[in-house]
């Protein structure tokens, strides 16, 4: 398969991604994801999937390059209203594709890290009508590979079993619960900003919670606690998160940028704190994030990637 260097291929990707900006707020149609060995896949750029390597490869500017992994199967990525959303499934080294497919919202698009290959899962019941991020906001629990989501003040799941390869079966969507976060103007107006961490999913940015509080919802009871969650000190307003991997066990931490890119916060479920870091160097509510195992938190926007340095520099490399 044929390789380029990854500067070579963000900056020839600079002009699709200003056409991406241009067309409005939504973001770009690209999206990625780390597999299971921790090797970085890019899908989508320049209407191509790649696989970046791990940490040591595409750390280094002298020999970091990407392979093309482009085949048959993938999506179309031409949602034209919001991003495509990629979740990795760990145990079956597997990344699950949403809202990449105009014709078929439902679909979920499946690519087989080992196998590298696509295939399309059909799903049904009460699906999301939309993934709009004003109203859309996921996670895929580590443990149990089921999809949690809330969509218009509405909680469902997806339980995709083991799945490396679309069933043929139709996979079904069920109505959780409409749940009260007990807080003033955080009902169905609530723009979802959903972190996963030891098994609990954490709403973030809810109005009307002082700054550093979160609800939390307990997975494997399904159960939302009444009380927020203090986590120390972050702003209460919308934003992207990325859940921390680990070779073994549970996320424990999260990181979570609000939209304006002023610091990154990396927060502790185990020790109910927060760690305050700097912002990215480059600043777009459109961007994409994703961590990896060494403590890397990789995020591309219009072009460029960025990383940073959790675990020494606590800074961002460009």
């Amino acid at each position: 398969m044929a390789r380029i260097g990854i500067r070579a291929l963000t900056l020839a990707l600079g002009s699709l991604f200003a056409l991406s900006a241009s067309a409005g707020s939504t973001g770009p149609n690209q999206c990625i994801s780390f597999d299971a060995s921790w090797n970085l896949l890019a899908f989508n750029f320049d209407g191509k999937d790649y696989n970046a390597g791990t940490q040591d490869a595409f750390s280094s500017a002298s020999s970091a390059s990407a392979t093309d992994i482009t085949t048959t199967g993938r999506p179309p990525f031409d949602v034209p209203t919001s991003s495509p959303l990629c979740f990795l499934s760990k145990f079956t080294n597997s990344v699950y594709v949403l809202n990449a497919d105009k014709s078929d919202l439902g679909a979920i698009y499946i690519y087989d890290a080992t196998a590298k290959s696509w295939s399309k899962q059909k799903t049904g019941g009460a699906a999301p009508k939309s993934f709009d991020p004003a109203t859309f906001g996921g996670i895929l629990d580590h443990d149990t590979n089921v999809f949690y989501v809330l969509s218009g003040g509405e909680m469902y799941s997806l339980d995709m079993a083991l799945l490396k390869q679309a069933s043929s079966s139709e996979l079904t969507w069920n109505d959780v619960q409409r749940p009260d976060f007990g807080v003033e103007g955080s009902g169905a107006s609530y723009e979802p900003v959903l972190a996963l961490a030891q098994n609990h999913i954490h709403f973030m940015g809810l109005p009307g919670l002082p700054a550093g509080d979160a609800k939390v919802f307990v997975i494997h009871f399904s159960y939302l606690q009444p009380e927020a969650q203090s986590y120390g000190s972050f702003p209460t307003a919308h934003g992207k998160v990325a859940s921390f991997f680990k070779d073994t066990g549970v996320q424990t931490q999260f990181a979570y940028i609000q939209d304006d890119g002023a610091s990154t916060f990396v927060v502790d479920v185990i020790s109910n704190t927060t760690r305050t870091l700097p912002g990215p160097t480059t600043k777009d509510p459109g961007e994409e994030y994703s961590r990896d195992e060494w403590g890397n938190f990789i995020f591309f926007v219009y072009g460029f990637w960025h990383r940073i340095e959790l675990n020494d520099l606590d800074r961002w490399i460009e």
